[in-house]
């Protein structure tokens, strides 16, 4: 533990976490700013890419940072992080092609995922596991407060000034960042002796590309039986056994040792993180359709929509890592927080086209409540199950396995929505009525998607269809109208149903993960780095500290 003035502390605290802050915001941020990014860079191609070229290196450099940060020390990965960051930033906003941007986006998802992986583990050098618990909490605030307002600042950000200043306003953070950290971080040794697992970072980084890239593509670029798509599949299975044969047989100092899935909280922990990823996203990101296609609301873009959930999430998150520090307990409040997450997505799961905003607000709300106890939590009880000398690699897998959790979930439940929508607007393409309706207007029943869905239920679509209506033979427009309203009903009704089945299978996944938690072992939080972890015995070597 490094022994500084809390004041001193804090300070260091409050620029990790803003770093962290910008780098789990870009994930979101550059959503809303993607159709003027297209009419600026010419790119429509190209368009997933922006997106996909940073979660792709983002989740790819956090084992690798990990590892490296015990190598090396936290200060330098975390200032290298920062210059990557703000450099891949500055870049991004001075694009003046896609191949430019998707270059420098790459660039900056390393700097992010370094941030992330050293965020935390920079809270396990600064305080002991006991003390931990009230900036795990803020952490997690911080981290899930930005994942909900990224579309809510960047839409602002692209409406009041430009799409590029979603990256610029990263610098002048960042700078101030680093040059807080650099003065007031003290730099920490290594563990000695230890040297860099090429061969293993390599067969991780190749394998996981190739997950993600299959993940990305399935069912947009590709069908999910495409060659393409098997094959990156196949090229992933294949790096991954290469990976962990490198680990288990030749690395000296492996990336990601496999003795740590001998700790049976560390196994645990690694599986709740991955089916909250996925429940978690593949939940949350259809919240917003459902409110604006489904219930009529409008909103400028999804952070408004979002915020019951952001104002519910927050407080707990910092409450509930305060009652950690002061209990040294964690596996009540956690199967609580499991509880109530997996109650609130189930929930989701029975909203309808005549559920109100009451309905959506109340299972925001318990959602939030649940996600804001959970998400901290982990990162603390990996940390206190494990040595001192194995907090970066620790604090890494945490964040890998939610990172890829979240795109097995956008994948999936993406790839659901899709085939179900389809099923059920060939019901609504087949019905005589709208058949006829779009004979004497501009819809075109069949090509519709869930995009198009989204536009012809927008208030303004309404209002033109409804006007062009108008313009018909008054004997006409009455029946016209009737069968617009009966169209517009049959919509919702397949978008209500679609996306409610989505919740389910994200509530599933949720499910499963609050049967896990009961399985957590319970071991009170150290009150100084040198204790034993208890929960080590017998499970991964390297204890001693």
């Amino acid at each position: 533990m490094i022994h500084l003035p809390i004041r001193q502390k804090i300070i260091i605290m409050l620029a990790v976490m803003s770093g962290m802050f910008l780098a789990a915001l870009d994930q979101t941020i550059v959503s809303t700013a993607l159709p003027r990014i297209v009419a600026d860079l010419h790119g429509l191609n190209s368009l997933s890419w922006v997106v996909t070229a940073y979660l792709l290196t983002s989740t790819i450099s956090v084992p690798i940072s990990g590892k490296l940060s015990d190598i090396y020390g936290r200060k330098k990965l975390i200032l290298l992080a920062i210059f990557i960051f703000v450099t891949g930033s500055a870049l991004s906003g001075l694009s003046q092609n896609m191949v430019q941007l998707i270059g420098f986006r790459a660039l900056q998802g390393i700097g992010a995922g370094m941030l992330m992986s050293n965020s935390f583990a920079i809270i396990g050098d600064l305080f002991t596991p006991r003390e931990r618990g009230r900036w795990q909490g803020m952490i997690g605030a911080v981290f899930g407060l930005s994942s909900v307002i990224g579309p809510l600042v960047g839409g602002f950000l692209t409406d009041h000034a430009t799409w590029r200043w979603n990256f610029y306003i990263n610098v002048p953070v960042g700078i101030v960042a680093f040059f807080l950290i650099s003065r007031l971080l003290p730099s920490i040794k290594g563990a000695a002796g230890q040297s860099i697992d090429y061969m293993g970072a390599g067969a991780l980084a190749g394998g996981l590309s190739s997950l993600m890239l299959a993940l990305v593509w399935g069912g947009n670029q590709y069908a999910w039986l495409s060659g393409q798509v098997l094959g990156l599949f196949a090229l992933s299975l294949a790096l991954l056994i290469a990976f962990i044969w490198v680990e288990a047989r030749h690395a000296k100092d492996p990336i990601l040792p496999l003795d740590l899935f001998k700790n049976p909280i560390f196994r645990v922990s690694m599986l709740i993180m991955f089916l909250v990823g996925v429940a978690m996203f593949g939940a949350f990101l259809y919240i917003p359709l459902f409110a604006q296609g489904v219930l009529g609301r409008s909103a400028t873009n999804s952070g408004v929509i979002m915020m019951p959930l952001v104002l519910s999430l927050v407080p707990t998150s910092i409450i509930v890592g305060q009652v950690v520090s002061r209990t040294g307990k964690y596996k009540k409040i956690t199967v609580f927080g499991m509880t109530l997450l997996t109650i609130g997505l189930l929930s989701f799961s029975t909203l309808q086209v005549s559920s109100t905003n009451r309905d959506l607000i109340v299972r925001m709300i318990v959602a939030g409540i649940g996600l804001g106890i959970a998400m901290p939590i982990f990162n603390l009880v990996v940390q206190n199950a494990l040595p001192q000398n194995r907090l970066g690699v620790a604090t890494s897998s945490v964040q890998l396995f939610r990172s890829i959790g979240a795109t097995v979930g956008v994948a999936v439940t993406g790839s659901i929505l899709n085939n179900r929508l389809a099923q059920h607007l060939a019901g609504v393409a087949s019905d005589p009525v709208n058949q006829t309706l779009s004979k004497n207007t501009h819809i075109d029943l069949a090509h519709l998607n869930s995009n198009q869905i989204q536009g012809l239920l927008s208030p303004a679509s309404q209002h033109a269809t409804t006007a062009q209506i108008a313009s018909l033979a008054p004997a006409n427009q009455h029946a016209a109208l009737s069968a617009y309203s009966h169209f517009i009903g049959g919509l919702r009704q397949a978008l209500s149903v679609s996306i409610t089945e989505v919740f389910l299978i994200s509530g599933i996944f949720v499910s499963i993960a609050f049967f896990a938690a009961w399985f957590l072992k319970e071991v009170p939080l150290r009150g100084r780095h040198d204790e034993h972890p208890l929960a080590s015995e017998g499970g991964a070597p390297g204890a001693n500290t």
